[in-house]
């Protein structure tokens, strides 16, 4: 949906639904053509006179596509004061994402920390509606404690259908689930093949630094272990430079990688 004459120029759309996860933190509904459009891809969002801001897709329907937005800056705090029927100036999606086809007919397993799981949404509701053509599946998702857990109603939804597994850092006395880091629970899966197994992990960076090391321990391939790196994408286009890591631009060639290819980038 990008501008063909010129791709700084965004495209208007617009915003069809909010949903208030957290007093920071929201999904945005846009209306668009979302032909091409895959999870862990990125839009990004302009505001005139404030700037622009990479954002996740953090889900894919027929016509729409959902942005989960935390409101840290100038440009997000403009758009929280957005309602329904008013747009969003939007220029994507750039990145490569995460390629469903390749996790197809194995063991998969999610690992997400906090806001992460919004990359990570539009894999697991293709899981939830296709779970036949995968051979196990399980979602791991941390948050910092209760009152952070985000897309309530999907994990209710999804854990229907679907091993989830939530946990808090700290809770008060009064929460009845899952206490610790999600590398606690990576030793206790079942794995039934491990050379049949693909592993997504997606979160602040010592979170994906030691849950690929917990999959590293069962001898996971590194081939099949798949990272999303955040960057500074200021273009999107591989251009500007502020996401480049040695030769790779983070922009064109991720925001998602094999770990086998992402271990080796240094900034």
């Amino acid at each position: 949906m990008c501008n063909c004459d010129n791709p700084y120029i965004p495209i208007s759309c617009e915003i069809i639904d909010i949903v208030k996860h957290t007093d920071i933190e929201w999904t945005f509904r846009t209306k668009m053509d979302t032909k091409g459009v895959k999870p862990g891809q990125f839009f990004e969002i302009s505001i005139p006179k404030y700037g622009e801001s990479p954002i996740s897709v953090s889900g894919v329907g027929k016509d729409y596509v959902d942005f989960t937005i935390r409101n840290v800056g100038k440009v997000t705090s403009v758009i929280f004061g957005y309602n329904s029927n008013d747009k969003l100036m939007l220029r994507g999606p750039y990145g490569n994402g995460f390629d469903i086809d390749e996790y197809k007919g194995r063991e998969l397993v999610v690992v997400a920390g906090g806001s992460a799981l919004a990359p990570v949404r539009g894999i697991v509701e293709y899981v939830y509606s296709n779970p036949e053509e995968f051979k196990s599946f399980k979602l791991i998702v941390g948050f910092k404690s209760p009152k952070d857990i985000l897309f309530r109603n999907d994990l209710e939804r999804w854990s229907e259908k679907l091993d989830i597994l939530i946990s808090v850092d700290g809770a008060t006395e009064d929460y009845k689930g899952n206490v610790g880091l999600v590398t606690k629970y990576i030793p206790n899966l079942e794995i039934e093949d491990v050379s049949n197994l693909s592993a997504v992990v997606v979160g602040p960076p010592m979170m994906m630094k030691f849950s690929v090391g917990e999959f590293l321990k069962l001898n996971i391939d590194k081939n099949n272990i798949w990272v999303s790196y955040e960057r500074k994408m200021n273009c999107g286009i591989g251009k500007c430079g502020h996401c480049k890591m040695d030769s790779t631009y983070v922009c064109l060639d991720g925001p998602v990688f094999r770990y086998e290819f992402a271990e080796k980038l240094m900034d």
